[in-house]
């Protein structure tokens, strides 16, 4: 009788190794240092400026930004993530903030509330975008808007004076300030005419977005990074020729603003934003130091149409946001040093399977005094314990055992020194900060 062959078992796959997606990144606990910094700055300065913190939904409806960024901008073209609900919604991850914010500030009616509205926010956006430094399709902005009250060139050099205030607390060196004004519905019109005649004439040079954009949105033209177009743009028309009245004194008094704040700037007349909601003054802060790469740090404008954009009625609005990730890479760049402020904490070690039960309460006794503990209870030896506390820098630990446990006390000791003394648990709260202020 013949034996059967044999039939190999399929080696089961491989377990897949999870990765995080392309364009989104993890922060570690050693890099946040910086991030923690960059936040309370932003606080500080919200508060000292009185800017009232909003939070919006990350999920919006999708038109919200159709309507206002404009359909053939890249945001809204290339980048959103769009989702259809059960219900047949599309909704859309937040590629910025503004849209959301002149949302609420419409639908909570905050026009009946104290103007102008000054608003600060943080928080992750969404765009599909092309992954490099200091760019990622999950990013973090931050931003304080000025919406309503009277259309003042003091709130656009407000909004610039806070966001220099940030870069320069956080040490970053080389900044530069770049303005211009885009003008409004009276002047815009007549310069992009004579923008799109200077192109066509030039059509056949063009790269092929800017083809594209000749065609729907001019203006974007001149935010084209491609060698044939920058040269180009050398000789196309100034904007800042072509303002009307109204808009060449708005912009003369937010320069007046910047000078008298002796806040340095340079006029670029080619600057534009990618958004179709901007009017007149538009500003970029770059750095050109170590981290320019990362592009422009910090980037807004005026938008007194975005309201009329989305139901409301006309609305004078002024604001700005930071790319955190990117002032990230120029801090690195830079080299900025932040020390963080060290928290004082005693180290609770234990020997013995019922001290380590009974160290759980006296944590608990320590924090509600104020008092920070480390511990590394999962280690059974006391040595490996202390180890650990070493390996953090700390300089005093308490040691609770069977004896401490029945005698109703715990050992301090100085790991400094050794030196070491048994105190009763009732004084010991009191025992720690008299050692801490002796070693101040």
């Amino acid at each position: 009788m013949s034996t059967p062959p044999q039939v190999k078992k399929a080696k089961p796959a491989p377990a897949r190794m999870f990765q995080s997606l392309k364009g989104m990144q993890d922060v570690l606990p050693q890099e946040q240092v910086l991030w923690d910094r960059i936040e309370r700055t932003l606080r500080d300065l919200a508060e000292f400026y009185n800017f009232g913190k909003i939070d919006t939904p990350i999920l919006e409806f999708a038109e919200l930004f159709n309507k206002t960024s404009g359909e053939e901008s890249d945001v809204v073209q290339k980048e959103m993530y769009t989702l259809r609900t059960k219900g047949g919604d599309m909704l859309a991850l937040r590629p910025e903030f503004t849209p959301a914010i002149m949302r609420a500030y419409l639908e909570h009616g905050m026009s009946r509330m104290g103007q102008p509205q000054k608003l600060f926010y943080a928080g992750p956006v969404f765009r599909h975008d092309k992954p490099q430094l200091g760019r990622y399709r999950q990013f973090t902005q931050a931003g304080f808007e000025v919406i309503s009250g009277p259309n003042d060139p003091l709130y656009d050099a407000q909004v610039i004076q806070i966001f220099l205030r940030l870069l320069e607390t956080l040490k970053i060196k080389g900044i530069v300030l770049k303005i211009n004004s885009i003008g409004c519905r009276v002047c815009r019109p007549i310069y992009k005419r004579q923008l799109t005649n200077y192109y066509k004439d030039h059509e056949k040079e063009l790269c092929e977005n800017c083809a594209r954009r000749l065609k729907t949105n001019p203006l974007r033209l001149l935010d084209c990074k491609e060698e044939a177009c920058l040269k180009l743009k050398e000789k196309a028309p100034n904007f800042l020729d072509k303002l009307c009245v109204t808009c060449s004194h708005h912009f003369k008094g937010v320069l007046e603003y910047l000078d008298e704040l002796k806040i340095s700037y340079a006029l670029d007349n080619h600057l534009v934003r990618g958004l179709d909601y901007y009017s007149r003054t538009v500003f970029e802060f770059y750095t050109d130091g170590p981290g320019a790469e990362a592009g422009a740090l910090v980037a807004g404008g005026r938008y007194d149409y975005l309201m009329e954009m989305i139901g409301g009625h006309l609305t004078p609005a002024v604001g700005g946001a930071a790319g955190i990730d990117r002032i990230i890479v120029a801090m690195k760049a830079q080299e900025t040093k932040f020390v963080a402020k060290p928290v004082k904490r005693v180290f609770l070690a234990h020997a013995g399977e019922l001290a380590k039960r009974k160290s759980l309460p006296l944590i608990e006794k320590l924090r509600e005094a104020g008092i920070s503990v480390s511990e590394n209870l999962a280690k059974e030896s006391l040595k490996a314990q202390l180890k650990a506390a070493d390996k953090e820098g700390i300089a005093l630990a308490l040691i609770l055992g069977q004896k401490e446990i029945y005698e109703e006390s715990v050992i301090m000791r100085d790991l400094r020194t050794g030196l070491q003394e048994n105190i009763p648990l009732v004084r010991i709260v009191d025992e720690i900060k008299k050692r801490w202020k002796a070693g101040e």
